[in-house]
């Protein structure tokens, strides 16, 4: 969590989130008024909580990772503009602020070493929002331009073959001995980190709470880290044939 969204939790008069994020919030829990509800109810948190601040009580909607990245920013800016409820600091707006968190990209990584070291791409696996066949474009996209791919979202217990479709598409494009992390929970008590390759990736491992790292062609395991070079090796070793 970032310093900023410590400070804003601890501060609003009111919380509003998923149960689940609640629970991982609660250490920072005093007086405040708290509104949570379940899965599914995206729409109902953002507007209990847009109502919230247009009645004058400060409100922070609970995220997890980053607001801005797979999460609830970009609907709280589409439901004040459905509503006409204009978003500023002037007389009769709603003011909003956008706390910056560490995304489950970030944190995974750093548990991992250093897979993002080169360009790489994140793609949410969930076709509840997104139709499948625009995410398997994506997927190849991503395999024909050798960006490390980052999977979100890629298993629940009602979408089951969605990885697997995922791991046969990138080898198309992939070699089978590319690394592959898989991060759970990440910076959290259940964590589990795990290294393997796209050819044995066990898909069964994984869940909604893990992220999945397919690194590129030249993404390499070395002890407990799974690493992308960034290309400093070879432009200095240029730099040192050219001048000796």
């Amino acid at each position: 969590m970032s310093l900023r969204a410590k400070q804003v939790i601890e501060s609003v008069q009111v919380l509003c989130g998923y149960t689940t994020y609640m629970e991982l919030v609660k250490p920072l829990i005093t007086d405040q008024q708290v509104i949570s509800t379940g899965m599914t109810r995206e729409v109902d948190r953002v507007q209990q909580a847009v109502e919230t601040v247009q009645a004058g009580r400060s409100c922070a909607l609970i995220c997890s990772g980053d607001p801005g990245i797979y999460a609830m920013a970009g609907l709280v800016f589409e439901v004040c503009i459905q509503n006409r409820v204009s978003a500023g600091t002037g007389p009769g707006q709603v003011s909003i602020e956008v706390v910056p968190g560490i995304p489950a990209l970030s944190a995974g990584a750093a548990l991992l070493g250093s897979p993002l070291m080169h360009d790489f791409c994140a793609i949410s696996l969930s076709d509840l929002l997104t139709p499948w066949e625009l995410i398997e474009k994506r997927l190849h996209a991503a395999g024909a331009a050798d960006f490390v791919t980052v999977l979100y979202n890629p298993r629940s217990k009602k979408r089951n073959w969605q990885l697997d479709c995922a791991r046969q598409i990138l080898l198309q494009h992939r070699r089978g001995n590319t690394p592959v992390g898989l991060v759970t929970s990440a910076m959290r008590e259940e964590q589990n980190i795990a290294l393997t390759t796209l050819a044995d990736l066990d898909c069964a491992q994984a869940g909604m709470q893990t992220t999945v790292f397919v690194g590129n062609s030249h993404t390499f395991v070395s002890g407990p880290h799974m690493i992308t070079p960034r290309g400093y090796g070879a432009k200095y070793q240029l730099q040192f044939d050219s001048a000796g």
